[in-house]
């Protein structure tokens, strides 16, 4: 059954799709009352190094997202088993499987090396699953990715995660921070100096803040799909008829 709509009244001949299940676009859906709550934020960062400047510069996302009304918890890397390497009953695996569930958007934060992610980074990602059961635990939160380079600018680790990001079916926002030469722009207390780096890090933090106050409460609605929608209603009608 199509729910009501005010976009459209149009028939069009769609002979290839499964009306019962088709969708029109729902503007009541899109106007859910806002959770009051403060957004939680999960930060990833992809360095162990005791000079990391993805931890800085992920510590200066912290601070900022917090200034932005955030709640914001950090994942340290520390002692997480490589991917297949443990269970997933491994303390560091639930922790961050635990954080990613919490969260309802994230940040990732790589260096750049070989020309994309670390594998610190991506074991992360790759630890988090796409499915655990009928939960999705990464769709429709959202999502903003940040690199730091030793040398001059580049985006390949940004477009990495990027890819990651849309397999997750997270909703990765427009802006995207890289910070090139990365040792020149801290200073000794660790604090990101001012720059148009450090702008378009605070531009990227306020961004994901105002995505993730305005997607959350209706995630589900911006992920429910018309073939999943189908795929649901024959199992059902397969497990009826067992």
């Amino acid at each position: 059954m199509r729910r009501a709509s005010a976009l459209s009244d149009a028939k069009i001949d769609l002979p290839a799709a499964d009306l019962d299940h088709l969708r029109l676009p729902d503007l009541e859906a899109l106007r859910r009352p806002f959770s009051t709550h403060k957004p939680r934020i999960l930060i990833l960062y992809g360095s162990l190094r005791q000079v990391s400047f993805s931890r800085l510069l992920a510590m200066e996302a912290k601070r900022l997202l917090e200034h932005f009304g955030a709640e914001v918890k950090v994942f340290d890397p520390s002692g997480l088993p490589l991917p297949d390497d443990a269970p997933v009953s491994h303390p560091k695996v639930q922790e961050l499987r635990d954080l990613s569930e919490w969260s309802e958007g994230q940040v990732w934060v790589s260096p750049e090396r070989h020309g994309t992610l670390t594998g610190i980074m991506k074991a992360q990602i790759d630890w988090i699953p796409l499915s655990i059961g009928a939960i999705r635990p990464t769709q429709g939160k959202t999502l903003a990715v940040m690199q730091v380079s030793g040398g001059s600018q580049s985006f390949n680790a940004v477009n990495a995660m990027r890819l990651l990001g849309r397999w997750m079916r997270m909703i990765t926002i427009p802006n995207q921070s890289s910070v090139a030469k990365a040792w020149q722009e801290f200073d000794g207390n660790g604090r990101m100096k001012p720059s148009s780096y450090y702008e378009r890090v605070v531009d990227v933090c306020e961004e994901l803040v105002k995505f993730t106050l305005l997607t959350r409460d209706i995630s589900g609605y911006l992920t429910d799909r018309y073939s999943e929608r189908k795929e649901a209603a024959v199992k059902a009608v397969n497990l009826k008829a067992m």
